[in-house]
């Protein structure tokens, strides 16, 4: 992924430098606290936190008896009250939040941007240091300001909280094949959530076992819920579930097969796969092949809406992607399911809205440098619409094209809902359905398929019969007749982009 400067590597270079603003963003105040600690070398550090007011980062002891933040800008702006100090502030949030109808406490941002004026013509020797776990920058501030990431624990770092973990509970020995998937599983979450699902699998099991997995991946679900920006599909298809497609099948088979041995893939020297795009008619197997493709890889399908991502907050929606990023970053290996992908960001090439311009440039510097295994699939009906900058070579390693099922896939995904609605194909002449649905869609086939069941079951039917659904057809329009002129069109120019067919 495209990475901010990071806390460990740059946070004492940036004093030193004189930047005058810097934006922690992190949920681990108590990590923070430890990073800017550890580079104060012998300056003071001062803090204003919302429960206790201006106190001394160390001991915590009050410096002011009006402990409001206004305040305390105010006393700190004069004189050398903060010359050769960092000042932290925490749980300021809500006081920076610029809104569409309200604007940020106009003082406050007003005497950090004196502040920080003055640090900068080197009035005051000093750095203003701000921890929040939500990014909220008023527009006055943002040319004085440098966001910095709290380091996440690499896998190394990882290792060492496992061993130090088994070592303090007398834990001897551990499969070297579970603490690689441990290691793995791990990753994206913080020290102190690793700590604590380590703590519960002991408490549980006694030991560290498979069931921790479990127990990871049940931590990376609330990950999910509570940021309400991405959602877990349950893995229920497969890839069986899919009537035709096949070289689309046999394409993701083959990712799978990387994705399923990604630490033996990296060694052989095969490249990370980056993901891809389906693009094509409505109705014909989009959507069931990204679900599909979560089952066969064996990892979390994570679905981003891109209406989720809107806020009312300035800049709130260009966090929300990155949030969702990062999450997605954090549940790899996952696939991630960018869904309509043209609703969210057609009409960019032709100038779009400010907000969606940059949420696109977000999106396409992430797939172009991303390096975990985060598989993105993304599914458009009328990829036309989409800028080219997305179709080019290193956003997706290929782009596929679905159209209306041939008389071959027809009679597969007659089969396919027959079954799955418990009738017996054979007591069915399928061949006379497919004659009958020439440019149906997969989704209008399903559609006659139910519906001829449940006239069975009314008409008090023992089973389905050919005419059940003969009738259910001949009482329907079909996609080729309902959106003629549209499917030919865009037919045309996908045959002229020459776009990979996801059938034989």
């Amino acid at each position: 992924m495209f990475n901010l400067p990071t806390v460990k590597d740059n946070l004492h270079p940036f004093i030193e430098a004189g930047f005058p603003v810097l934006f922690i963003r992190t949920f681990e105040e108590s990590k923070a606290d430890k990073e800017i600690e550890r580079i104060a070398d012998r300056r003071e550090v001062l803090e204003w936190n919302g429960a206790n007011g201006f106190v001394d980062f160390r001991t915590k002891a009050t410096l002011l008896p009006n402990q409001a933040l206004e305040v305390t800008l105010s006393y700190l702006k004069h004189g050398n009250e903060l010359h050769r100090k960092l000042l932290v502030i925490k749980d300021a949030s809500d006081q920076l939040k610029t809104t569409d109808n309200s604007s940020a406490n106009s003082k406050i941002v007003a005497l950090l941007k004196e502040i920080a004026r003055k640090i900068r013509k080197g009035e005051i020797d000093a750095t203003v240091i701000i921890v929040s776990s939500t990014l909220h920058i008023p527009h006055d501030l943002e040319k004085l300001t440098t966001i910095l990431e709290l380091d996440l624990p690499t896998e190394k770092e990882i290792n060492s909280i496992i061993y130090r973990f088994m070592k303090t509970n007398d834990i001897t020995n551990i499969h070297p094949g579970l603490l690689e998937k441990l290691s793995l599983a791990f990753k994206g979450l913080t020290e102190y959530e690793i700590e604590d699902l380590l703590s519960l699998a002991v408490s549980t099991d006694e030991e560290l076992t498979e069931n921790t997995l479990q127990l990871i991946f049940n931590q990376k679900q609330q990950m999910i819920l509570k940021a309400g920006i991405l959602e877990m599909i349950p893995l229920k298809e497969s890839v069986s579930d899919i009537g035709g497609l096949e070289n689309l099948k046999d394409w993701l088979n083959r990712k799978a097969s990387v994705f399923n041995r990604i630490k033996e893939a990296e060694t052989y020297g095969v490249a990370m796969p980056k993901g891809v795009l389906i693009a094509g008619i409505p109705g014909c197997g989009k959507s069931l092949s990204a679900k599909a493709a979560g089952s066969l890889f064996g990892v979390p399908l994570l679905r981003l809406d891109m209406g989720r991502l809107m806020g009312k907050y300035v800049g709130e929606s260009e966090e929300n992607m990155r949030k969702a990023i990062q999450l997605a970053e954090a549940i790899s290996p996952c696939v991630l399911w960018v869904d309509e992908l043209e609703k969210a960001f057609a009409g960019i090439s032709g100038g779009g809205s400010e907000v969606t311009t940059r949420l696109f440039g977000t999106f396409l510097t992430w797939m172009q440098e991303k390096t975990s295994p985060a598989f993105v699939l993304a599914t458009a009906n009328d990829i036309t619409k989409l800028p080219p900058e997305l179709m080019r070579k290193g956003r997706f390693d290929e782009i596929f094209y679905v159209g209306l099922p041939n008389e071959t896939e027809r009679k597969k995904i007659f089969e396919i809902h027959i079954k799955k609605r418990k009738q017996d194909t054979r007591q069915i002449d399928i061949d006379a359905l497919v004659s009958k649905t020439e440019g149906y869609s997969g989704a209008d086939i399903e559609g006659v398929v139910s519906e001829g069941v449940e006239s069975a079951f009314v008409n008090g039917n023992p089973a389905l019969t050919t005419e059940d659904v003969l009738e259910c057809i001949n009482g329907t329009h079909s996609l080729s007749v309902i959106m003629k002129d549209e499917l030919k069109e865009m037919g045309e120019k996908y045959e002229k982009r020459k776009f990979k067919k996801a059938s034989r």
